[in-house]
């Protein structure tokens, strides 16, 4: 049939044009095209803020913290024969022990409590002994450092949190963050237990855990999305407060043809693309970004000042600078401005 060979090259063009053209398949021109509608169907004139923009994650020379080192002279390294201690401190000395990754030094700083731990009742120098036990002391207060460093203080974490690959999926296929979500849960409890001294805990899992990081970017993507939100809820309240204050939607609680249209726009529009786009956030937020706060949290004794600011706006959820409990509160306003002009018509949501 003529033409069919032409409608079967350009059939594949012509879909992903009209995908394109859908401005609900992403994030901003979806929420773009909302504040649009509000205005349209309220006879406003749309105004759009500007969307703040996020940091990237401290650089890695402000994250990672510096170890102490113990000062240990030949003659006791020699002393330690027939001690497991020898061999590890024997392999922090050599030439790859001493451009260990943050991950492999804190394996190490937990080998050699062990190791100490079980050499210490062999040791028949008095003094010596007294050394080791202070090494042990000391080699456990500054393990919190070796901590911060193998999690916060890794490479890997900055594709995590990346905010170069745009927003958070409008509609993902299954759950994004469900792999990442399991690494952090796990990463939390490791974390929990070290602090508490428990050093059996396995970090086998970890590197696996740091592969992934480096090869997924939804923590920043989740960020990303949550400014986009709070703009854009925003800008929508405010073009709703604007009509609440002014002219009537609907006279004596009335319904009428424009409270038709709007009552419309808000199922079909609001409810039916925006608040599904925001409970896909907040479930990527619970899933993803609080467990980081909480990992965070357990190290704030330890963690840099350079990091401190930038935790309190990306991480924490109550913070004042929070650009969560920011994001919070525009959905709670925009709420609630809906439910007051709906309300005016006795159209109110959920009434």
């Amino acid at each position: 049939m003529p033409g069919t060979g032409i409608c079967r090259i350009f059939a594949p063009v012509l879909a992903v044009l009209l995908a394109g053209c859908d401005p609900f398949s992403d994030a901003r021109p979806m929420m773009d095209e909302y504040v649009e509608r509000v205005a349209r169907v309220l006879e406003a004139d749309p105004e759009f803020s500007d969307i703040p923009s996020a940091s990237q994650l401290p650089r890695r020379r402000d994250r990672v913290l510096t170890m102490p080192e113990l000062d240990m002279g030949m003659l006791d390294f020699l002393s330690l024969y027939g001690c497991e201690l020898q061999y590890v401190v024997g392999e922090k000395n050599s030439v790859m022990g001493r451009v260990m990754q943050p991950l492999n030094r804190l394996r190490y700083e937990i080998r050699f409590i062990e190791a100490a731990r079980d050499c210490l009742p062999d040791i028949e120098d008095e003094e010596f002994a007294e050394e080791l036990a202070g090494g042990i002391d000391s080699k456990l207060e500054s393990l919190p450092i070796a901590i911060w460093n193998a999690t916060w203080g890794v490479e890997e974490i900055e594709k995590l949190f990346t905010l170069a690959k745009g927003d958070y999926p409008v509609a993902p296929e299954g759950n994004p963050v469900s792999d990442l979500a399991l690494d952090i849960d796990s990463l939390n409890a490791a974390v929990a237990r070290l602090y508490s001294e428990d050093l059996a805990v396995s970090l086998d899992f970890a590197g696996d855990v740091h592969q992934r990081w480096q090869a997924e970017y939804r923590a920043g993507q989740l960020i990303n999305s949550a400014l986009l939100l709070t703009a854009r809820l925003k800008d929508g309240t405010a073009l709703l407060r604007q009509r609440i204050e002014g002219k009537p939607l609907c006279i004596n609680g009335q319904p009428n043809n424009q409270s038709d249209i709007v009552q419309s726009m808000f199922f079909s529009v609001y409810i039916e693309k925006i608040q599904p786009y925001m409970s896909t956030v907040t479930q990527g937020r619970v899933a993803l970004i609080e467990p980081f706060e909480q990992l965070a949290e357990m190290q704030r004794a330890v963690m840099p000042e350079s990091f401190a600011g930038w935790y309190e706006r990306h991480l924490s959820q109550s913070a004042e600078a929070s650009l969560w409990r920011e994001l919070d509160v525009a959905m709670m306003a925009h709420t609630k401005a809906w439910q007051e002009l709906l309300g005016q018509c006795g159209l109110r949501p959920g009434a």
